[in-house]
């Protein structure tokens, strides 16, 4: 099983403690006329990452969030452990630079500069829309899984999640949150925006679109057309074997252990 994310896990737990502090209306900041959540994200780290410098070798997880990023990533790395331990390659997953990359803006503003220290095969998760990534991103043509879900399902989700993330503005109900979520004032804009900025790179060879439900429907296909497209070959049984050890029960069984006291709320329903 992939280590658990311990210095994400601390960024979490921090920004909780002080967002329970924080008045409703001071939790979300602007950027580029995006909003973000105050205490995960800073114009500083923003700045910062436009001088991060992605590899063609990259593998970028993109998904809004409520999208299944947390679950894919476990899914690739399942793939790469699995992989790597067949292939008897030195793990490049295990360090302790791995806690970099839970989500590319999310951090302080040194973490880009201790990237670069970090091996073949880095692993990325990221919310941004698309014009929102450092340029080097599409230059170098890093491969971009690209995470989509059924905005009803996703919608419904992310009110759930804002009921206990501390970070993000709670609702008293769900037309509350539907305006917001309408209009994109919601942590990471607008859903639809985001689909729409992320259109305009469909047609791109380094991107694959793959969606929550088909993989949800089919875990092993989805787990086989995520392993080709990162190209890490493995037999059939061993997809197999990652395919149901990245069910959405297994994960949530394993949760406390991978994201400690936030396996609870990340991993929730799946429906």
């Amino acid at each position: 099983m992939p280590r658990p994310h311990r210095k994400f896990i601390d960024i979490l737990e921090k920004s909780m403690v002080v967002a329970d502090t924080m008045d409703r209306e001071d939790l979300m900041f602007t950027y580029k006329g995006i909003p973000y959540p105050t205490t995960l994200c800073s114009y500083e780290v923003f700045k910062a990452m436009e001088s991060f410098e992605a590899r063609s070798d990259d593998m970028i997880l993109a998904g809004f969030p409520k999208s299944g990023t947390n679950w894919f990533g476990h899914i690739l790395l399942e793939l790469i452990t699995t992989f790597e331990k067949k292939t008897e390659v030195e793990p490049t997953i295990y360090g302790e630079e791995f806690d970099e990359f839970p989500y590319l803006e999310i951090g302080d503003t040194e973490k880009y500069q201790r990237m670069k220290k970090i091996p073949f095969r880095r692993v990325i998760r990221t919310h941004l829309m698309s014009q929102n990534l450092p340029k080097s991103v599409f230059t170098n043509k890093a491969k971009i899984l690209l995470l989509l879900r059924n905005p009803k399902d996703l919608a419904t989700s992310f009110f759930k999640f804002s009921k206990v993330m501390a970070p993000f503005p709670t609702y008293e109900s769900w037309d509350e949150f539907f305006k917001d979520f309408m209009i994109g004032n919601i942590p990471w804009g607008s859903y639809f925006t985001y689909l729409s900025e992320w259109n305009k790179h469909a047609d791109d060879g380094h991107v694959m679109p793959i969606t929550f439900e088909e993989v949800k429907e089919n875990p092993l296909l989805g787990v086989k057309k995520i392993a080709k497209f990162f190209e890490l070959p493995l037999t059939e049984e061993e997809l197999k074997k990652v395919a149901e050890r990245s069910s959405f029960q297994a994960m949530k069984n394993n949760s406390k252990e991978t994201h400690g006291v936030f396996g609870n709320v990340l991993f929730r329903k799946a429906v």
